[in-house]
């Protein structure tokens, strides 16, 4: 019998330690982990088209994650992508384009993420 596929789900944080600590969060649980300290860097890559979900950090200089996820949801509009800030602000200015349970201020309960992470990969079509 064939192994299960694990989820890919890509993190784009400017912040290493921040970046680390959701890599081994979801690596934890059981998700196949792709880390990028910048938009452009997935860009780049054509890492898009490989991933079940996308988290990003929507404070990254360049390409913010709000333009992160505009380009996403052009190239793959199947994909989750869930936001993450440690600018409590932000919620505010950006509350009408995002859900709820894809958006996270920092720092956030590991599990809710890692659970939101699971709804988003069991929704998306694949």
């Amino acid at each position: 019998m064939a192994e299960p596929t694990r989820f890919v789900v890509a993190v784009v944080d400017d912040d290493p330690r921040a970046l680390e600590s959701l890599a081994d969060l979801l690596e934890a649980a059981g998700y196949d982990v792709r880390s990028y300290s910048s938009a452009s860097a997935l860009c780049e890559c054509g890492g898009l088209h490989e991933l079940d979900c996308l988290i990003s950090d929507i404070g990254l200089s360049s390409m913010d994650g709000i333009e992160l996820r505009r380009v996403a949801q052009l190239e793959r509009p199947d994909l989750p992508v869930i936001l993450v800030t440690g600018h409590p602000e932000l919620q505010a200015k950006y509350a009408s384009m995002m859900e709820p349970e894809r958006y996270f201020e920092k720092p956030f309960d590991g599990p809710l993420l890692v659970a939101a992470v699971r709804r988003a990969v069991r929704t998306r079509v694949r």
